[in-house]
């Protein structure tokens, strides 16, 4: 079977799964309002899915686009994004590679926002020196809609996009009539900070977000990763007193150990992970499950979802036997 036939085939059955769940390619206002007023009677959990996934339903993480961000409390494990901002992935991984973040802190952590790590030193001439990599970057805020880029699509709709959905593990949404695509700063997104120049970050001071999702940075601040793994060592950091959350104090600011590139690590001391993968049955009946909870404890089936409120399930790999 050629790859363009197993793509097809596999687009098939997943737009047949999503429509299943939601009425896919419906206007937006009547598919919400259909899915409320009669959501399934029946639909399987979360757990159930995933107790029914296959092997074939996961993916191993890609040690060249996966970050560890390496604290005393432990090990915050971050997917990268290329495909959506590659000249960001590229160059957070020669900071790395040159060892630009280790012994920096974090400095910010605003209550139901975002930790920021970077040089903490206001004035330039003081910062840290980047070496191989550059120290700015124009900002990589969306790109153009591609065959090349997967997108599973919401059945819902959505305030901040025409269209939301999940694409290569990461939400998504994206604007059919301008052709455009952007990851969304869902929980435990990662972005990096800028001043009001558009071309002023690059990858030297970072964020991650740990309250609830601030879609309005979407398209206005470079978004291309996400924490697959250890958020709850950020998000339960103490919060800054200062202005924005910033730590007042030099001895509030929390200490990186390090930030590597995965491949970089010895395979023994890497973090063994696989992600559901977002363009497969499997998927879509987990956002099935997403929008209308079929667990006892739900008594109201709401029978629709927003992009933010379905998380990507993540699992160490199934030993083999």
């Amino acid at each position: 079977m050629t790859g363009r036939l197993r793509r097809t085939r596999r687009a098939l059955a997943l737009a047949a799964a999503l429509a299943s769940v939601g009425a896919v390619g419906a206007p937006r206002e009547e598919s919400t309002q259909a899915a409320a007023l009669t959501p399934p009677a029946t639909s399987p959990t979360t757990a159930s899915v995933l107790a029914a996934a296959s092997p074939a339903d996961w993916r191993p993480l890609d040690p060249e686009n996966t970050l560890y961000l390496d604290l005393a409390a432990g090990r915050v494990v971050i997917e990268l994004a290329p495909a959506y901002a590659p000249a960001h992935a590229a160059n957070v991984k020669a900071l790395a590679r040159e060892g630009y973040f280790d012994g920096l802190t974090i400095n910010r952590v605003q209550d139901n926002y975002v930790a920021q790590w970077g040089d903490p030193n206001d004035d330039p001439a003081k910062r840290r020196a980047v070496k191989q990599a550059k120290a700015t970057l124009p900002g990589e805020f969306d790109r153009e809609m591609s065959p090349e880029i997967p997108f599973t699509p919401s059945p819902d709709g959505d305030v901040y996009a025409a269209e939301t959905g999940w694409s290569m593990g990461f939400p998504a949404a994206r604007d059919p009539k301008s052709g455009r695509t952007w990851l969304t700063y869902c929980y435990g997104a990662l972005g990096t900070a800028r001043g009001n120049d558009p071309a002023s970050g690059g990858g030297t001071q970072l964020f991650v977000v740990i309250g609830h999702a601030p879609r309005h940075l979407d398209r206005n601040y470079t978004a291309f990763g996400r924490v697959v793994k250890g958020i709850e060592l950020l998000a339960t950091l103490p919060r800054g007193t200062g202005a924005l959350g910033f730590y007042e104090k030099p001895e509030q600011r929390v200490p990186i150990k390090s930030i590597r590139v995965a491949a970089d690590v010895p395979a023994a001391e890497r973090t063994a992970l696989e992600v559901l993968r977002t363009d497969t049955p499997t998927f879509a009946s987990l956002v099935g499950a997403r929008r209308t909870r079929a667990e006892e404890s739900f008594k109201y089936k709401v029978g629709r979802i927003e992009v933010c409120n379905v998380p990507i399930p993540v699992r160490e790999p199934a030993p083999v036997r």
